[in-house]
Formats: structure tokens, C-alpha cells, sequence
């Protein structure tokens, strides 16, 4: 470390303790901070209007755990990948049969699997929420044959999302889809081995434009409730209308025990995939205020918790080097994560209960706006990594390694 940077560190530790934070304990935290990076970010993607292709591209899964194997060994703290069982497993179960095997030797494993009951042009009217019984008997086989892959590699979570949903009024009944959706989920819960968790999302229009089955949080929380207490709330950050207050949504789940994870993004309009803190940071930084304050309170064996939180990157970069993103994009979440964790939180509670708005509202403030840079370098310098990712996988030679390799192809993934 040089010396304007232990300089610029001692100035910040002296800041964060006058405000009651233990930095060796925030130090700990970061350096066991888990994130997890998804398959498809580092495949070709694309929108309705086709695939948009970029040199290097992964296409195989084993080319995709290695990129995200770069993304590891340069944070060290993205440990695992998330996998698309139509994207990624074409032939289902035998694609399995050394993927496990494969990923740690890279340093990595394998996280959620991803069932897809939304691209088929079967699922055109719906999936699990589809009149015809034979069509959802399709769904429920998919998702329990990739309950078979998540074991076969060694993953316990089960990451649900669907289309499901109309586009005109009268053309579906609102209560027979929701009886429909029920009955599948209960089918497929009962499939899963004791230590697997249901994550479920929603989306609250796009691709069905007047009515969308699983359309907010309160939606896929009763049907988690009814499921049973492996089954939780996934909360993807592009999935809500402008203005949402997600940091309250993720507070009222945690404080309910059905915070099951998060697809990290950040969007303009609505779902719109781009990299985490690139359009609003300040949101990324309540809502890790709400996961730390919950993180110490549950430090108290006296006091309930939420379940594991999955923390997972939902990103397809279309305009951006893969590898490039997903680097930025887990940086990002360190950020906030680190700033979060510099809340003077007896102030703010004091300040909560004389109402002093004012106050209050600058505990918060006053976080955000410290510059964290420092701690995160030297982070990274005593976990053995370079103080900046980004920089040191481009000085790798890495992407343009495999750019060169790979070329441009035609592969796996959505658009692609």
C-alpha cells in the first residue's frame, strides 16, 4: 500500500470510529461477503429484435464457469454461479455429469438453478397457470427434472421465475390461474430434498400486458407462505415500477422470515438488465442498510432470522465486455455494502425516536457519501488480491485471450 493510500485509510478509520463502528469487524464482513454471478451474463444476448454478438462470448457452460471463475479470482468474493437449465444443459441431466467437478477445479462451484418455462412457444398462454393440463404437467416436469440437476451438482436453491400472464381483458380467470399455480408449486415443492430452497420472483408486466400471475412481492410471498418454510421471496431489482420503495419491501420480508435473495441489476424505466448501481446508487445502498441492520441484530441468538439471503447478479450485457460488467457490478455491491456498514446506528435510532427527521436522514447521508475506496483496498490487498479488480483482470489479458480464441458465434442463451 503507498503512503497516500495508508494515509487516506488511517483518516478514514478515524472517521468510522468516532462514529462507533469496529473496522476490523466491517473488514470481516467484506471479506466474507458472497455474491453470486449467473451463466447467461457472460453469454451472447439480445431483445425481441435478435441477438446482439460480441467476440469472446461464452458459449458452452464450461466456458461460461470460466469466466465466472475470472470474476473470483480477481474479487474473491464471487464464489459461485448461477445456471439456466435450458440455456445451459441442453440434454439435461448427462450435461451434469462433471460440471461439479469442473467448477472447483476453477476455484468456483455451481449456486441456483434456473428452470425455463417461458421461452417454449407451449408456454405462449401461460406455464404452470396454463388451461391446458398437459402443458403445466410440462412445466412441473421440467422444474423437478432440474431439481435432479441442482443435486446432481451439488445446489440447493431453486430459482423460479415466470411469464405467466394476459394480454387482453377476459382472456384468462384470475382466480382459476392462481388455483392452477398453487397446485403446480405445491407439486414441485414436495419434490425437493429437505436442505432446497424455493425462491420465487415476480414481475409486474412484460411479456403479458394487462395482467402478470406471479406481478409483485405480496403475490410471491402468499405463495410461499402456503408452500412451507423452505420457500421465499426472490426480489430482482429491475422488477418494479418507478419510484417502488424496494429497501421497504426488503425490510418487511426480512422482518417476516421470506427474504430468499436477491437478482441484482438496476434498471431506468423497468427490468432494464443494466449493471447494479450504474443509474441509482443511493437505492443499492438503503437497501444493504436494511440487510446490515438485520445482519447485527441477528448476531442475538434471542432475536429471529431471515433464512440464508442468496445475493445474485441478474445481468445479460449487451453493450459492455462481459467479464468487464460483472467485475464493475460486484465492486458496486462491495461499495454499498461497506458504506451500509458505516451507519452510526445509535445515532440514527436516537434520532428515530426524538423524530429528528433531519438527523436521521443524515445518519444515512453522511455514509453514502463516505468514500469507502480506501477500506476495500486494503480489503483486497490482505485477502492476497489486487486493490482494483477491474484494472488488474484487464492487465491479464484474459479477454482479449479468449476474444481472440472464441471469435464470434452463434450459442447458448437468451436472444442468442
Amino acid at each position: 500500500m503507498s503512503d497516500i493510500d495508508k494515509t487516506a485509510y488511517d483518516v478514514l478509520v478515524d472517521k468510522i470510529s468516532r462514529r462507533g463502528v469496529e473496522v476490523e469487524k466491517v473488514k470481516q464482513r467484506l471479506k466474507t461477503q458472497r455474491i453470486e454471478t449467473p451463466s447467461w451474463g457472460y453469454a451472447d444476448s439480445g431483445t425481441r429484435f435478435g441477438p446482439y454478438k460480441q467476440a469472446g462470448s461464452a458459449v458452452t457452460i464450461q466456458e461460461k464457469i470460466a469466466d465466472a471463475a475470472q470474476v473470483h479470482k480477481f474479487t474473491g468474493i464471487a464464489p459461485t454461479v448461477a445456471v439456466h437449465v435450458l440455456w445451459d444443459f441442453p440434454n439435461g441431466l448427462a450435461d451434469c455429469e462433471t460440471l461439479a467437478e469442473y467448477a472447483g477445479s476453477l476455484g468456483i462451484s455451481i449456486g441456483a438453478v434456473n428452470p425455463n418455462v417461458f421461452q417454449d412457444r407451449d408456454y405462449a398462454f401461460g406455464s404452470i397457470t396454463n388451461e391446458n393440463p398437459a402443458v403445466r404437467k410440462r412445466a412441473v416436469d421440467h422444474m423437478i427434472d432440474s431439481i435432479e440437476i441442482a443435486k446432481k451438482l451439488g445446489s440447493n436453491v431453486l430459482s423460479l421465475w415466470f411469464a405467466d400472464g394476459t394480454d387482453y381483458p377476459g382472456q384468462g380467470d384470475f382466480r382459476r390461474r392462481k388455483h392452477y399455480a398453487e397446485e403446480c408449486l405445491a407439486t414441485v415443492y414436495k419434490a425437493m430434498p429437505a436442505e432446497m430452497r424455493m425462491l420465487i420472483e415476480y414481475k409486474p408486466f412484460e411479456p403479458a400486458f394487462y395482467h402478470t400471475d406471479f406481478a409483485d412481492w405480496g403475490m410471491s410471498y402468499c405463495f410461499a407462505t402456503k408452500l412451507g418454510p423452505n420457500a421465499h421471496v426472490l426480489v430482482d431489482l429491475g422488477h418494479h415500477f418507478n419510484g417502488q420503495n424496494i429497501e421497504h419491501i426488503v425490510a418487511f420480508l426480512i422482518d417476516e422470515g421470506r427474504l430468499g435473495g436477491f437478482h441484482f441489476n438496476n434498471h431506468k424505466y423497468a427490468d432494464d438488465d443494466l449493471t447494479a448501481g450504474s443509474i441509482n446508487p443511493y437505492e443499492l445502498f438503503l437497501i444493504y442498510n436494511e440487510i446490515v441492520k438485520a445482519e447485527e441484530e441477528w448476531i442475538d441468538p434471542a432475536r429471529p432470522t431471515n433464512p440464508p439471503i442468496a445475493f445474485m447478479i441478474d445481468q445479460a450485457h449487451v453493450t459492455k465486455a462481459k467479464i468487464d460488467a460483472m467485475i464493475q457490478t460486484v465492486m458496486q455491491i462491495q461499495t454499498a455494502y461497506a458504506k451500509a456498514m458505516l451507519v452510526d446506528r445509535k445515532k440514527l435510532y436516537e434520532a428515530q425516536l426524538a423524530q429528528d427527521v433531519v438527523t436521521a436522514e443524515m445518519c444515512l447521508q453522511e455514509a453514502f457519501l463516505t468514500d469507502v475506496e480506501p477500506l476495500l483496498r486494503r480489503v483486497r490487498e490482505e485477502m492476497g488480491l489486487a486493490p482494483n479488480p477491474l484494472e488488474a483482470f484487464r492487465a491479464s489479458g484474459y479477454w482479449e485471450k479468449v476474444s481472440k480464441e472464441r471469435g464470434i458465434r452463434s450459442g447458448a442463451g437468451l436472444g442468442a
